[in-house]
């Protein structure tokens, strides 16, 4: 613990309010951080909740802003997905971040690659190979997959 309260409620709420003043975070995330300054599970429940009364603490804004910053870096549907269900965010409030965005995810998986190979065809199987592993790993399905790297096959 950073500093000692005579109040445990209270030192938690601070050190949550700081997390939070930095950024948004989803309540698991947030839970665990707490737990790792070691305070006590009653007062971190509590403490959550009254965020979340608050509206300070709320999974679906978290999810929202995960999903633009994710589409910003030119990530793909199943990479921000497994992100999200790895901070602990509902498979519903994912979902309805990525239909709320309306990205159109097959011109996001082009211009990716593009950014990545730029122009140049694509000379042999290995180097298609070695294109698709890269799509594949920023989150792209095979259906965006063929369509990147059709432009290059014409």
């Amino acid at each position: 613990m950073l500093f000692e309260s005579s109040n445990p409620d209270q030192a938690v709420w601070d050190c949550a309010l700081r997390l939070l003043s930095r950024r948004d975070h989803s309540r698991r995330e947030l839970e665990q951080k707490l737990r790792q300054r070691q305070f006590g599970e009653d007062e971190i429940t509590r403490t959550l909740d009254r965020l979340e009364q608050q509206q300070w603490l709320q999974d679906a804004r978290f999810a929202h802003t995960q999903v633009r910053q994710h589409v910003y870096k030119k990530h793909g549907p199943s990479r921000i997905r497994a992100e999200l269900q790895r901070k602990g965010v509902s498979a519903d409030e994912i979902a309805a971040a990525l239909d709320e965005q309306d990205t159109d995810w097959f011109e996001l998986a082009r211009e990716c690659h593009r950014a990545r190979f730029g122009d140049a065809p694509i000379a042999d199987f290995k180097e298609r190979a070695r294109r698709m592993r890269y799509l594949q790993a920023r989150g792209f399905g095979p259906d965006h997959i063929r369509y990147a790297l059709e432009s290059d096959d014409e």
